[in-house]
């Protein structure tokens, strides 16, 4: 198996605060990898080891197969770096947005035009050739930051939440992109803490916590680590607002609701069922819409992560 990155131990101090404690991961070439985990996780620190821009305190990273801290610049021209932030300048062009990025990235002169040129057409940007970088929208601004990533054509490319503060529609449109990236053959290390995006477009995920890794693998194999849960989602009137009521109700893991819709975890469907009903009917009040589905993305995090907090308490003990 080739991988494009190795993380073997890797860890980070800032003080005498261990940010990141001794991860390892691999990610496998031409694939999307997502880096999932709340804000303060350990996302960003992580990658900028992977990058060369942040020392590692212990540990060893490689880049395909070139070690970060000994090769940096090898690691720097088969990587590019989009950042949560935009990095262009707001008063050129897209044009020369592109056209200066290839040329700091050594890009040899006569190709420069040329790969400007093509990247404006990929990212569906030919049209805003002349236009400054501060006219265009959030979404546009977006693509053309992911653009500049890719004027030096690596192989690898990093990700740092590339759709926060996207309307819907937009971040449909960078999801399509980076499947687009993809399949050109670029690997894809995608850092979020975008549950569903993660779920919707990595084909790999590591779920990172408190500058641990506690968990990893496939969408479904994710899925896996909540078998046997399922959701029940129904609406009663008059509307529940307590999610308390169900505090006792036999095979029931957790509750939400929102805007008078209820969706109930539970571990045995039949048991809890059968006790949802009776708590229901007792409270006076009658369902007007019940369905079962599997757990989704949000309900596997925030299980993966209530399971991860259970056992330091214990460990802690």
């Amino acid at each position: 198996m080739e991988y494009a990155v190795v993380a073997d131990g890797l860890v980070k101090y800032y003080g005498d605060f261990m940010a990141v404690k001794g991860i390892s991961f691999k990610v496998r070439r031409g694939e999307i990898f997502g880096f999932l985990g709340p804000n303060g996780a350990g996302k960003t620190t992580t990658v900028r080891m992977l990058c060369g821009l942040t020392r590692i305190d212990e540990g060893e990273a490689f880049i395909y197969n070139f070690n970060v801290v000994k090769e940096t610049a090898r690691v720097k021209r088969v990587i590019g770096v989009v950042p949560d932030i935009s990095n262009l300048y707001m008063e050129l062009s897209c044009f020369d947005n592109l056209l200066f990025c290839a040329e700091m990235y050594g890009v040899p002169r006569k190709e420069r035009k040329k790969r400007v040129l093509e990247l404006l057409e990929f990212f569906g940007l030919s049209d805003k050739r002349n236009a400054k970088f501060k006219t265009l929208s959030k979404g546009l601004k977006r693509r053309l930051v992911i653009a500049a990533a890719l004027v030096h054509d690596p192989r690898l490319i990093f990700l740092d939440e590339p759709t926060i503060g996207l309307d819907v529609k937009s971040k449909r449109q960078i999801w399509n992109l980076i499947h687009k990236l993809n399949k050109e053959g670029i690997t894809i290390f995608l850092t979020t803490h975008n549950i569903y995006e993660a779920f919707k477009v990595c084909d790999h995920i590591a779920i990172i916590n408190k500058g641990r890794i506690i968990v990893e693998g496939t969408p479904t194999e994710l899925r896996a680590v909540v078998s046997g849960n399922e959701v029940i989602e129904l609406q009663v009137h008059p509307p529940i607002r307590d999610p308390g009521i169900f505090s006792n109700a036999l095979g029931v893991i957790g509750v939400k609701i929102n805007q008078g819709t209820i969706r109930v975890m539970v571990s045995d469907v039949v048991t809890a069922l059968e006790s949802i009903i009776r708590i229901i009917k007792a409270s006076n009040r009658e369902i007007v819409m019940l369905n079962l589905m599997g757990a989704d993305a949000e309900d596997i995090f925030v299980k993966i992560l209530d399971n991860d907090e259970r056992a330091r308490r214990v460990r802690r003990r």
